[in-house]
């Protein structure tokens, strides 16, 4: 017995100088992520699109919703970035030719300070978006599953929605459009044609999703990709919606080391001043494809 207490002792005075070195002050952290987003036509209305042009508006979307990342952290920061090696640039008219004018910078997180910022290209102009980090509240689960070599610990929130978040879009539940189309009279004929004349009134971003985190202890920092953080190990999985991020490969303290920059580009604006800049563009698309529905647009909905 004492034997085997004294064997314990050792792997586990082993263990905490490999912790120590492995993660001392120095340290640095590596890993890749794959982004992925399902579109679901039927409710993207798409209903009433034949299947060619379902398929061709999907794989438009395939080179907005499938990304890969890089995520370079320590203890306190992480930079997050887009793999622009392995895209290819998807453009398209209407839509999708919108969607594509999205270009999103490097994504900076101060766990320490609760800080994040954002660099963002929008039709041409630089952003940079600064903001303070979300804190969820993560209950923390038992269950556990692997990922590649790191055992992984389960954790779930409640995450509100951003109201211009396109990969939550969705479309208008039809009962309770049909419950707002029992409160109407005759007099509001000329809004339903408006309405169908403009298909993003169709379109509904919930107010909030629940969200489920992969996280492991056996790299101890509290990062992870995205605007995801706070779990006492590196997230390695995050299922949102329907947006799947997982980690594909690891590097720990790797021989040539990336300084961590905070972004620094463009017009300095908070996250409700850049989403107006964004409303108001889409304000001018409608017009430019005929969308007479000018207070409309997607809006929210329900859980």
């Amino acid at each position: 017995m004492k034997i085997y207490n004294s064997i314990k002792l050792t792997i586990s005075c082993l263990a905490l100088f490999v912790s120590v070195i492995v993660f001392g002050q120095d340290f640095q952290g590596q890993a890749t992520y794959f982004s992925k987003t399902t579109m679901d036509m039927d409710n993207f209305g798409g209903r009433e699109m034949s299947p060619d042009m379902k398929a061709q508006i999907a794989e438009r979307m395939k080179s907005m919703f499938e990304k890969t990342y890089i995520l370079t952290f320590n203890r306190e920061e992480s930079i997050y970035k887009e793999d622009v090696a392995l895209e290819a640039p998807g453009r398209g008219g209407g839509f999708g030719g919108f969607m594509s004018s999205f270009t999103g910078g490097p994504q900076y997180k101060n766990v320490k300070d609760g800080q994040l910022l954002q660099e963002n290209e929008f039709f041409g102009k630089q952003f940079l978006i600064k903001d303070e980090l979300e804190q969820l509240e993560w209950v923390m689960g038992t269950e556990t599953k692997q990922i590649g070599q790191y055992t992984c610990f389960k954790a779930t929130a409640i995450k509100k929605v951003d109201e211009l978040d396109f990969r939550n879009m969705r479309r208008r539940n039809n009962d309770n459009e049909e419950k707002e189309k029992e409160k109407t009279t005759d007099s509001t004929a000329t809004d339903t044609a408006d309405k169908e004349d403009d298909p993003m009134s169709e379109i509904e971003v919930p107010e909030d999703i629940e969200i489920t985190a992969w996280y492991t202890p056996q790299i101890p920092v509290n990062q992870g990709p995205g605007e995801y953080w706070g779990l006492p190990g590196l997230i390695l999985e995050v299922n949102a919606g329907r947006t799947t991020i997982l980690c594909s490969k690891i590097v720990l303290n790797p021989e040539e080391k990336e300084e961590i920059k905070k972004p620094s580009k463009g017009k300095e604006v908070t996250r409700e001043e850049y989403n107006e800049t964004i409303k108001q563009k889409m304000e001018e698309m409608r017009e430019m494809y005929g969308g007479r529905n000018r207070g409309g647009g997607f809006r929210r909905g329900g859980n």
